[in-house]
């Protein structure tokens, strides 16, 4: 008889629909705009969350599993849940110290958090509050000086993977965060100022923490930049398209784990392979950079249903997962493994400090159930319980 497992989160947000509905209530509209804005119209965003949908799961009921195993082996290393938290830029102004948050939750619970090169924790601070464990996204600068710089502190630090992203040749076009200034260069008016005020406790968490600013890239930045020329920065260090090449010289200086992140397409998975990237994040940015493409899960069902690239690479899915039975849902089409970004947000906006435990627990909570329901054991057998 199976043993079990209990994974402890507040009963009075049993759902991510929960968290975030909280979250809105505590973050000031600004900043909750900048993290649950997509671009354009928003139509990508909401099929990244609807298009799971589809995909049904069958059950075994005269099936006898024994104790569930959800831990997934990953470059070397086995986590005990097969997810992890996105990258996401700016989180400290959604959350006062939201990345510290989250990354001391994840290496507790043993899963990878990423810091984003735009984040507002450092890279060193990030890998001294996780021990080592974090992994880091890089936005490719324009100069190779500045890359090779960060690439070394990586090095320094011990980072265990690299995530190269690839899918921002330019910035989206994202009507919120124009209206709300918070688009490059960025600005504070009087609209967000008194958002802030309808927002005490971020408020107070804010004084606390200090003002979010680009903590890793502060090395680079002159002294004393207002917003106007932050933004100018920003634009001239990371404006320019990612190419093959590029990623080429990565992968001839970094020893570790190689990740390509953005990857939607048969040629670009093939020109990752053939750099040699130890894996691919399948991902549209969450619906933050192009309004007509598809569905992040639509990519991952034809990118993994090619058993070549299989055999080849990791492939892994970011965007639109709101649940632990979206989870079970991608491997059953092929995912290796998965991140999900704004539902940590969402848990950190809620709960604070609590945020990202409560969150880690619900989704492996949810997953754990769906398995039970599946009579299945391990997360590799996923696929069989696919509805064709």
């Amino acid at each position: 008889m199976s043993k079990k497992i209990y994974f402890p989160y507040k009963s009075q947000y049993p759902s991510i629909v929960d968290l975030k509905k909280k979250a809105k209530k505590r973050i000031p509209k600004f900043a909750f705009d900048y993290l649950e804005g997509g671009c354009n119209e928003e139509l990508n965003l909401m099929r990244n969350e609807s298009d799971f949908d589809e995909i049904l799961l069958k059950p075994q009921y005269l099936h006898v599993a024994d104790d569930i195993d959800m831990s997934v082996e990953l470059f070397g290393r086995r986590y005990s849940a097969p997810f992890g938290i996105s990258p996401i830029g700016l989180q400290g102004l959604m959350w006062p110290n939201a990345p510290e948050i989250l990354a001391k939750a994840a290496a507790k619970h043993d899963i990878p958090y990423t810091l984003s090169t735009v984040s507002t924790s450092s890279i060193e601070r990030i890998a001294e509050v996780s021990d080592g464990k974090a992994w880091f996204q890089l936005y490719h600068p324009t100069e190779n000086r500045l890359r090779d710089d960060i690439l070394q502190r990586l090095t320094d630090v011990e980072c265990p993977v690299l995530v190269v992203l690839v899918d921002v040749p330019s910035f989206g076009l994202r009507y919120r965060e124009i209206k709300s200034g918070l688009s490059m260069p960025p600005k504070m008016n009087i609209s967000n100022i008194f958002q802030a005020m309808t927002r005490p406790i971020w408020g107070i968490k804010t004084l606390q923490h200090g003002i979010p600013s680009f903590a890793t890239l502060k090395p680079y930045m002159e002294k004393g930049l207002d917003l106007s020329q932050l933004g100018q920065f920003m634009n001239k260090t990371f404006t320019g398209k990612v190419n093959i090449e590029k990623v080429k010289a990565i992968r001839d200086i970094w020893k570790g784990p190689l990740v390509l992140k953005g990857i939607t397409t048969e040629e670009d998975m093939q020109a990752a392979i053939a750099i040699g990237a130890d894996g691919v994040i399948v991902s549209n940015h969450g619906g933050r950079q192009i309004d007509a493409g598809e569905s992040s899960i639509h990519s991952l069902i034809k990118l993994a249903g090619n058993p070549l690239y299989k055999e080849k690479t990791k492939i892994m899915l970011d965007g639109g997962i709101r649940s632990g039975v979206d989870l079970a849902r991608a491997h059953a089409v092929g995912s290796d493994f998965n991140f999900m970004g704004r539902p940590f947000m969402y848990g950190v906006g809620a709960l604070g400090d609590e945020g990202g435990e409560n969150t880690i627990n619900l989704f492996k909570a949810q997953l754990y159930q769906i398995m039970q329901q599946l009579s299945l054991e391990k997360i590799e057998q996923l696929p069989t319980r696919l509805i064709k």
